[in-house]
């Protein structure tokens, strides 16, 4: 970024506009000893040298581009098409943060319907919005979205407990100060969808669970809706869009809203982020979504066109009215699972799927045969499963890390205390047999 100083003459004029007489002034509140401190930062480098120094401390981290991955959890190392980094890197993509006069940046515009329109489809649902910071934000506006279409008369939320902890988290963090009486994440008692539905009464607003689940499995979710339905509720389903190109969609299972993390659609691990919160709904409870929505239309001319139909938050309407305080489109983020999604189209993606659940299915039938270790899957799997280990995970996964350079799966025991011993394993279209062969050698030397 450009650096822009101001001259002394420009300085006295912000100075005598906000009525302070000089630079002391300004910073006057600030204790003197803590306004210049003496860091201490070693000698300056060459342009060369930085960059020298700083692939040094990058090539520290164990990253996926260095090691076997077998790491999910919520963050997945897929496949990106070099098309997706070349497009989202050209000039006329790279807008503002937020077009504030979005009908004159046409391109951004079109970019985001062709984006909800894939989340439509993808997910069977009516109407999408352009989005969310990520899944577990996208599941917390879900649940707000849930407590104004009540507008309070209902005060619970059923929450899955093997919806991503995470994500669990921020429901709560989100929802405090409205009142809402938060059940269900009592594992196991809870695990299957239909136990945690007789939690449903006619004070609950809304159910929320994961498709496949936190730990990796494929629940049967066809006769929730109707459960839930039946006491007035609404049915939030968190799904990772990349196994919808195999699964059927939640729209069709009767799901009123879905969310999720759109991370796997072409966007790196990034240590994290940023990623991509995607949220669909029905028409009915468009009025009540945060976020934006992009509509087609034409112009006097009879041209094509593209408008922004409609924004719930506080910027665009009277705050009292507004959903939320959402405030980002992540409009990056978007086109790159948009380009994604389009590269790949509906046989791409449902193939990717299929290699994630072979690949997935070899690694945990070769870890089955292992002395010590047993696969935990009472139900269907895509690319996630349990094993219980023989040792603790933390042990397991620091031999495999720094050992044999391989990043092992996630230790259940963090969050489930019935799961000690746990690991979740994930495999995708990225991983390799010798990569598999290899974490089923090295965790075969620790039973």
């Amino acid at each position: 970024m450009a650096y822009y100083p101001h001259t002394n003459h420009e300085r006295d004029e912000m100075l005598a506009a906000i009525g302070v007489a000089d630079m002391d002034a300004l910073f006057a509140d600030i204790p003197a000893r803590l306004r210049n401190p003496q860091l201490k930062l070693p000698g300056a480098l060459s342009e060369m040298e930085t960059l020298a120094e700083l692939r040094d401390l990058a090539e520290n981290n164990h990253h996926a581009g260095k090691s076997a991955l077998f790491l999910g959890a919520g963050a997945y190392n897929h496949y990106t098409p070099a098309i997706v980094d070349a497009l989202i890197q050209r000039g006329e993509f790279l807008t503002a943060y937020t077009p504030y006069q979005p009908e004159v940046s046409q391109g951004t515009l079109q970019a985001v319907f062709e984006y909800q329109s894939m989340v439509v489809a993808l997910t069977g649902m009516e109407v999408a919005n352009a989005s969310h910071y990520d899944g577990a934000t996208a599941l917390a506006e879900a649940v707000i979205m849930a407590n104004e279409h009540f507008r309070g008369a209902r005060r619970k939320v059923v929450l899955s407990p093997t919806i991503h902890p995470h994500a669990r988290g921020v429901v709560r963090t989100y929802t405090q100060g409205l009142g809402v009486e938060i059940v269900g994440e009592a594992y196991p008692r809870y695990a299957d969808p239909a136990a945690l539905a007789e939690l449903v009464d006619d004070g609950t607003m809304i159910l929320a669970v994961q498709y496949p689940n936190f730990l990796g499995q494929i629940d049967d979710l066809s006769a929730l809706a109707a459960a839930v339905h039946a006491r007035g509720a609404l049915l939030a389903v968190m799904a990772d869009p990349l196994s919808l190109g195999l699964l059927t969609p939640p729209g069709a299972l009767g799901a009123d809203i879905v969310c999720g993390e759109g991370q796997a659609l072409g966007l790196p691990l990034s240590f994290g982020g940023p990623y991509l919160g995607y949220f669909a709904t029905r028409k009915s409870l468009v009025r009540k979504m945060a976020g934006r929505v992009v509509g087609e239309t034409k112009d006097r001319n009879g041209q094509r066109g593209f408008v922004l139909t409609l924004a719930t938050r506080e910027q665009h309407i009277r705050r009292e009215r507004a959903s939320s305080n959402i405030c980002t489109n992540q409009g990056l983020m978007a086109l790159a699972a948009t380009i994604y999604l389009a590269t790949l189209g509906k046989n791409g993606l449902r193939q990717v799927a299929e290699l994630c659940w072979h690949k997935s299915h070899y690694a945990a039938k070769r870890i089955g045969t292992l002395s010590g270790y047993r696969i935990v899957a009472p139900r269907p799997y895509l690319k996630e499963f349990v094993v219980a280990c023989p040792r603790p995970v933390a042990e397991i996964n620091d031999y495999l890390l720094y050992q044999r350079n391989i990043i092992g799966g996630y230790d259940l025991g963090q969050d489930y205390p019935t799961l000690q011993g746990h690991m979740l394993v994930c495999v995708t279209e990225t991983n390799t047999r010798e990569q598999i062969d290899d974490l089923v050698g090295a965790l075969s030397e620790l039973n």
